[in-house]
């Protein structure tokens, strides 16, 4: 069977990104004839599979700008997954299924070919991570949420990653929800074989997330102050001292946000005291990261509402708990006080849940090998791999019917 996979752009830094490699890697691996196309591949800074020629990579339109004086993002998008569609119908015969992700409207001119079945993965509704905080901004949006919502509903069959997000997806796109139709939910996975035993437990509290606001990173700071305060019977004979924190993520210098919100999160570290003791870390490699999981104590995981959080998961691969928020898609895959802790998205329930860790060290071990199994049982990319492939060989046998 001919798989295409469609996607705005492959860098590694992304879940959205991990999960169409992952895609494509575990469809490769069940026979399938996979082949990536894209608008932007920058082989410095993308996930090594799509280097190592297991299936092809084509671009299209890299040279379609990704916005316009810092604006217009959503259109520039919308503009470059046009043109990488148009290049496909144009230019290459048919496909069995396509899978594409993000930008759903390309689904109507790839179903110009009716040959072909389409497979929208919607990671989360688009029209809740735009902003429509003024009147110009609502009327940029309007005629892109209402696109968003006709074309998604044009696919064939409809993927998201967490029960958390279809439920979203039922009180957002309201219309498609009325005619009936229902996501089908596919968890993203981890690869567990990239995490061998961890080479220690430091205290060294470890957050890993893009330098965006909406991760929510002040959170981490905050919390790790207010460990630092904490007194009483809360830390009986032990000492916060040596007690660090480690804060790595995706960073491009290019983005206006990204350079400002890690300026901001330096500057609540100094007003909080502990700027000492918080190491930041822009742009790690897979193998810095790997590195810095294997060392840590546990993982925080600071968004709020996460639609799923593919952190989380890494880090119990990698052996080592996690601490999250109590909503969004970490409730459905971080088992609470079993492979880490939920808590109040506030500074002192995080705190709170560190301080346990730092009272026993042994306690961040054993929760850290039951995380590793139950992402083993759960969420390892063979068993997302094989539900993808049931799913798309049952789209092509009812285009078959």
């Amino acid at each position: 069977m001919g798989n295409i996979v469609i996607d705005d752009r492959l860098k590694d830094e992304s879940g959205a990104e991990r999960l169409i490699v992952d895609a494509a890697v575990e469809l490769a691996s069940h026979g399938h004839n996979v082949h990536i196309f894209t608008a932007h591949h920058d082989k410095n800074r993308c996930f090594e599979e799509t280097r190592a020629g297991t299936f092809p990579v084509t671009v299209y339109g890299d040279f379609l700008p990704r916005h316009i004086f810092y604006r217009l993002h959503a259109v520039c998008a919308y503009l470059r997954c046009i043109f990488v569609a148009l290049c496909v119908l144009l230019m290459w015969s048919s496909f069995d299924v396509i899978l594409a992700d993000q930008v759903s409207v390309v689904i109507p001119l790839l179903k110009l070919k009716r040959s072909m079945k389409v497979v929208f993965y919607c990671h989360f509704p688009d029209m809740l991570l735009a902003q429509h905080t003024t009147l110009l901004r609502r009327l940029y949006r309007k005629p892109l949420d209402f696109l968003e919502e006709l074309t998604t509903g044009m696919a064939d069959m409809i993927l998201v990653n967490s029960r958390f997000t279809a439920s979203t997806f039922a009180n957002t796109f309201r219309h498609l929800h009325a005619k009936g139709i229902r996501p089908s939910v596919l968890y993203p996975a981890v690869n567990v074989d990239q995490f061998g035993k961890p080479n220690s437990y430091m205290l060294n509290f470890l957050s890993i997330n893009r330098f965006e606001r909406k991760k929510n990173i002040n959170l981490a700071v905050s919390a790790f102050a207010k460990l630092q305060k904490l007194k009483g019977g809360v830390l009986k004979n032990c000492s916060v001292a040596d007690a660090t924190l480690t804060i790595a993520g995706g960073y491009d210098k290019r983005l206006r946000e990204n350079v400002e919100y890690l300026e901001e999160l330096k500057s609540l570290a100094e007003r909080e005291g502990v700027a000492n003791s918080i190491n930041f870390i822009t742009s790690c490699s897979t193998a810095e990261r790997n590195s810095l999981l294997s060392q840590c104590l546990c993982v925080l995981y600071t968004p709020k509402d996460e639609h799923f959080g593919i952190v989380p998961l890494e880090a119990m691969a990698a052996h080592k708990p996690v601490i999250a928020c109590n909503s969004g898609g970490p409730v459905e895959t971080v088992k609470n006080e079993v492979a880490g802790f939920l808590c109040d998205p506030t500074a002192e329930d995080f705190a709170l849940a560190m301080a346990k860790f730092i009272q026993d060290p042994e306690m961040a071990k054993r929760m850290g090998e039951d995380a590793r199994q139950h992402v083993i049982d759960s969420f390892s990319t063979k068993t997302f791999g094989q539900h993808l492939n049931q799913i798309l060989l049952d789209v092509v046998k009812s285009k078959e019917d």
